[in-house]
């Protein structure tokens, strides 16, 4: 192993070398009104490889494998484990994710979904009250009810046995000493604990780990230490993910959900033992000569994010700055047509019969375009029928998604690209913590009620079942159809890029892909853009911003104006011209990082 000071040196030295190389002409490109404050934030430009990552410890340690020689998969393996350390709230074992991988010797796309499942014993009363009613959302998030089985660890293990090159255990080093030797908890943790410290007091293992003896919660730059977890990445860099899905690990978790106080969960030890990653084809959508691709269900980001951009296609958007009450107009109105059908049709496929690219055919969204009016808002929108046999089975489902995500982008030597964004739901997921890992919530992703006017839910609870999500890693190729089809013979990849922020990750990653594709702008900048969203009700200006100042024209177009914080976490990388570009959300701590 390595001394802690190598990650730090390595941290530093990759920083300057990144500097060094920003060369681009787009790099000091002003960020276009509208922006939020912070988009003059450096474009990062290296050569050969790049991590960008949501804290400068993950990205450095996934840089650090990629200067030893490792893939794009050893760097996503090494930052997610640090990522559970340093930024316990969003991501960790304790939850799931959804994995895009392009194998540049093959030219291939793939999947891999690692979200995860319902126990063997839920059922559609899972988040009822005892009058029948649904619970609020807090009361079913908090505690064991909301637990379903963790998926990092076989997707972890899984992709290393087949994309990767670095010994399994030296991925784990860098986590395992930051734990032993300590890290400075950052602003932002130390502000999420602040904010949820009634919930995270309410079980001893997150009170004892996150809060001082006397009840005070950590503070920005205290070392926090974290040996229970050093020794549970010791277990599985011996032994694999087997060690996390039966045995003592595997005991322990189903032990904390079960035994939770006052709100206990039915997660068991063989509902671990019988979890599987599926490898699922990626859901591809052509926009204008790009090719726009990503998750299909039970992520329901690729098929929606398809159906906002192919709803938007016949209007000439680059003519649109990015701050004009147009743009934000017709964007908005794509969403509220697309989160229609998103609510009322997409599901785990293994459970659900549902259109699928039914939703982005292109006579379908031809007549969904035409409710568009340039001039007039719509109310809310009704999801349409898209060409499926089946007809319209379902109710639409009205659950939340509360954010607290993380998204890295990666690119190595030989041109294999990650885009991975994981997630235990909520902040701090379910609050209950063991072997120094947080537990997810992701089981109150689900429809609390399972039918509405006799009608199923296509999203409610069933065992096994695998929730819908909005997590969205993509992947931009520079042709409309992924196939061989220019000169050297296959798409080549342009842009890699993925957010956090629950159910507005389909927003915030479309409104950059427009800013990509659309309005040409360099990536730090697209990142940077503030933010426009609407789920299907009313249309969300991101605070602080200048598109706030687009509130009276907006309203008197008819729509329903909230101005609010949007806090997302885009991280993207740009391919071409022999260099790779990050781009960083100042809305978070994250770093690019490469050579």
């Amino acid at each position: 192993m390595r001394p802690l000071r190598f990650i730090t040196a390595l941290l530093c030295a990759t920083t300057i070398a990144t500097a060094a190389f920003a060369q681009s002409s787009d790099a000091n490109r002003p960020a276009p009104e509208g922006a939020t404050g912070s988009a003059a934030r450096s474009l990062a430009t290296t050569r050969q490889h790049m991590v960008v990552a949501a804290h400068p410890l993950a990205a450095a340690a996934g840089a650090q494998m990629l200067a030893e020689g490792g893939t794009a998969i050893d760097a996503m393996i090494a930052t997610q484990l640090v990522l559970n350390l340093v930024e316990p709230q969003s991501s960790g074992l304790g939850g799931g994710g959804f994995l895009l991988y392009y194998d540049a010797a093959g030219k291939t796309l793939t999947s891999f979904d690692a979200r995860e499942t319902a126990p063997a014993a839920a059922g559609p009363d899972m988040f009822l009250g005892p009058d029948g009613k649904p619970l609020r959302f807090i009361e079913a998030v908090v505690g064991g009810r909301s637990v379903g089985t963790p998926g990092i660890a076989r997707l972890l293990d899984s992709t290393h046995r087949r994309y990767g090159k670095l010994p399994w255990p030296r991925l784990f080093e860098p986590a395992i000493r930051l734990a032993e030797n300590g890290f400075a908890v950052s602003p932002r943790l130390a502000a999420a604990i602040l904010e949820d410290r009634d919930t995270l007091q309410r079980y001893p293992a997150t009170r004892g780990y996150f809060f001082h003896a006397d009840g005070t919660p950590l503070q920005a730059g205290e070392t926090l230490r974290n040996p229970a977890l050093a020794e549970t990445l010791r277990i599985l860099a011996e032994n694999g993910a087997d060690a996390f899905y039966q045995g003592d690990i595997a005991r322990d978790i189903a032990a904390t959900v079960q035994g939770a106080a006052g709100n206990p969960g039915k997660l068991a030890e063989g509902d671990l033992a019988a979890y599987q990653i599926i490898e699922r084809a990626p859901v591809c959508m052509p926009y204008r000569r790009y090719n726009v691709c990503g998750m299909g269900p039970p992520s329901s980001a690729a098929l929606t994010i398809g159906q906002i951009l192919g709803l938007l296609e016949p209007f000439d958007l680059s003519v649109l700055p990015p701050a004009a009450t147009q743009a934000s107009h017709l964007f908005a109105e794509a969403s509220k047509l697309a989160y229609a059908d998103r609510a009322l049709y997409i599901a785990d496929p293994a459970f659900v019969k549902q259109p699928g690219l039914g939703l982005i055919d292109p006579g379908y969204l031809s007549a969904r375009t035409s409710l568009i009016d340039g001039a007039r808002a719509m109310p809310k929108a009704t999801a349409g029928i898209p060409p499926w046999r089946e007809g319209r089975l379902y109710a639409p489902d009205r659950s939340a998604e509360i954010p607290s995500t993380s998204h890295l982008s990666i690119v190595d030597d030989a041109g294999n690209i990650v885009s991975f964004t994981s997630s235990i739901e909520s902040g701090f997921g379910s609050r209950l913590m063991t072997r120094g890992f947080l537990l997810n919530n992701q089981l109150t992703d689900f429809s609390f009620i399972a039918e509405e006017n006799g009608q199923p839910v296509a999203n409610r609870v069933e065992p096994g079942k695998r929730p819908r999500s909005s997590m969205a890693p993509t992947i931009v190729f520079d042709k409309g159809v992924f196939a061989p089809a220019n000169a050297e013979g296959q798409a080549k990849p342009l842009y890699v890029l993925g957010s956090p922020g629950g159910a507005r990750i389909i927003p915030y990653v479309a409104w950059s892909l427009i800013g990509l594709l659309d309005w040409q702008l360099d990536v730090q900048t697209a990142v940077a853009m503030a933010h426009v969203a609407n789920l299907n009700g009313p249309t969300e200006l991101e605070a602080g911003t200048g598109l706030v100042a687009l509130n009276p024209a907006l309203t008197s177009l008819g729509h329903t104006v909230r101005v609010l914080d949007m806090n997302s976490g885009l991280h993207a990388i740009r391919i071409g011209d022999g260099l790779l570009q990050g781009g960083v959300d100042p809305r978070r701590e994250g770093l690019a990082l490469g050579r």
